[in-house]
């Protein structure tokens, strides 16, 4: 397989040692001449000189017929650049983009990045597994009748993802009238509704239930 990775810094170096020992080719493009250099010496790959946004040097570096270009510099509008004009005018089937903010996500999925890979993004998922999230956000507490409006974000490691509502033996003291999705999308949930990754669910629940709906929604 033949690997195109921009960016030479780092995340790049130990990459291309990473793939090179697994048997690929690869190359490295950087626009740091003494850093060329010693990737060079190091690795003993083949290294470009150049700015990896320019389609002239993809062009030199043999994007054509690349199987995946990876871009890992430091600066996400030079990744995205990187993968689009790969994806576009070489026509590699894979690209893969290094995200310093996780916040571009979105946008880098809806411009056709195949793959991106955030380090805050795993950095969180591992302190998640750690330390226990906030299990319910109160909206409103109704202390007369003893029943409460919560609101719960829905982690990765939910067991409730993928699975409808009416499989996962919500209590009858409680009901889930809202799901928030998107951030600014409204969903009227029913029975066959499926919770997603980044949910916040509005429930209505008595407060003895309150601890079995932390249960079934993070585990």
């Amino acid at each position: 397989m033949y690997v195109i990775v921009v960016g030479g810094g780092k995340v790049g170096y130990y990459l291309a040692r990473s793939l090179l020992e697994d048997g690929h080719e690869v190359l490295i493009i950087e626009q740091d001449a003494q850093r060329c250099q010693a990737l060079s010496s190091e690795l003993g790959v083949n290294v470009l000189l150049g700015d990896g946004c320019e389609a002239s040097t993809m062009q030199e570096a043999g994007m054509g017929r690349a199987d995946v270009a990876v871009a890992v510099t430091g600066d996400d509008e030079d990744n995205l650049v990187v993968c689009q004009v790969a994806k576009q005018r070489f026509n590699v089937a894979r690209t893969v983009a290094r995200l310093n903010n996780p916040k571009n996500e979105r946008i880098f999925r809806r411009l056709g990045i195949d793959a991106t890979v955030s380090s805050t993004e795993l950095i969180l998922s591992q302190i998640e597994r750690v330390i226990p999230a906030q299990p319910l956000i109160h909206l409103l507490s109704l202390r007369n009748v003893g029943v409460s409006f919560v609101e719960i974000e829905i982690g990765r490691g939910s067991p409730a993802l993928g699975r409808p509502l009416r499989e996962l033996g919500i209590p009858d003291d409680c009901i889930f009238p809202l799901i928030i999705r998107g951030g600014d999308h409204a969903i009227i949930p029913y029975g066959d509704t499926e919770i997603q990754v980044g949910d916040h669910v509005v429930a209505v629940t008595s407060e003895a239930s309150a601890d079995t709906i932390r249960r079934i929604l993070r585990g």
